[in-house]
């Protein structure tokens, strides 16, 4: 189970350096800009995705 947080929060440190690329980036170049807003949203989608099914694969465990 530690795996799965593991990568969760990896898909933060994702999200926060695409953040940051982009804030450096963005009035110099536009379209590498847009290229990192969209991997920091897919970051935390998947982020959030994947804490869903973490949680809802652990209590299905409990249950047993």
């Amino acid at each position: 189970m530690k795996y799965f947080k593991i990568f969760e929060i990896a898909y933060l440190v994702v999200a926060i350096v695409a953040i940051v690329e982009l804030v450096r980036v963005w009035s110099t170049d536009r379209t590498r800009a847009y290229i990192m807003l969209f991997f920091a949203i897919i970051s935390i989608g998947m982020f959030f995705f994947r804490r869903y099914y973490r949680k809802r694969f652990s209590d299905r465990q409990n249950k047993k």
